[in-house]
């Protein structure tokens, strides 16, 4: 198997899935094969197929729009796995394990991802760091922040989420998006004023 990235850090799986090109991504101990898998989005089938090979201990929801949930909970019964996620939206299964801002989640040996709290596409939307390697969800894209549908508090979330917790990441920090292609810190950071003059 071909995979998205592989390096002696981390094992980075990018599974697209339905309509939207969603992506669920699998974080992978190149040693234990032990993994992560951050948002079950759809076609529970394919993902499973995708991640073979990989020990699944846990899901982790970047949020809770319905194009990120789709296939949640057949993978949960189907692995057997805790599904982590922030509390301040809702789930189509019960949440084993809530995330705050700063926690850490640990797989494979020696190897985590940080959980940074980036609210503005949705209130418990969350991005993970593990090294160089950013999940942004549907918080950061190539070419501006996620969708906050004309709502001004929720832009100005994002633009603070982005300013102040993705931004600060170094640039080299590759950034892997709930849709689409990906992109890095140093390409994107230079069009904050940019987005925040246009207002989306």
């Amino acid at each position: 198997m071909t995979h998205h990235y592989e390096g002696d850090d981390l094992i980075i799986r990018k599974i697209r899935v339905g309509d939207m090109e969603n992506n669920t991504y699998v974080l992978e101990c190149p040693e234990t094969h032990e993994a992560l898998l951050v948002d079950g989005c759809f076609e529970a089938d394919t993902i499973l197929r995708e991640s073979e090979g990989a020990d699944i201990v846990g899901i982790v929801q970047t949020h809770g729009h319905g194009d990120h949930i789709q296939a949640l909970p057949q993978l949960k019964e189907r692995l057997g796995v805790p599904v982590h996620a922030h509390p301040a939206e809702d789930y189509p299964v019960p949440l084993d394990i809530a995330l705050s801002d700063g926690d850490t989640i640990n797989f494979g040996r020696g190897h985590s991802v940080q959980v940074l709290h980036t609210p503005g596409h949705t209130q418990g939307s969350v991005s993970l760091v593990a090294g160089k390697h950013l999940i942004s969800g549907d918080t950061l894209f190539p070419g501006g922040p996620g969708n906050t549908w004309g709502n001004h508090e929720w832009f100005e979330q994002i633009m603070e989420s982005l300013e102040n917790k993705l931004f600060v990441l170094p640039d080299d920090t590759k950034v892997y998006p709930g849709h689409g292609d990906d992109t890095t810190i140093g390409k994107e950071r230079p069009h904050l004023k940019e987005w925040k003059q246009r207002g989306w």
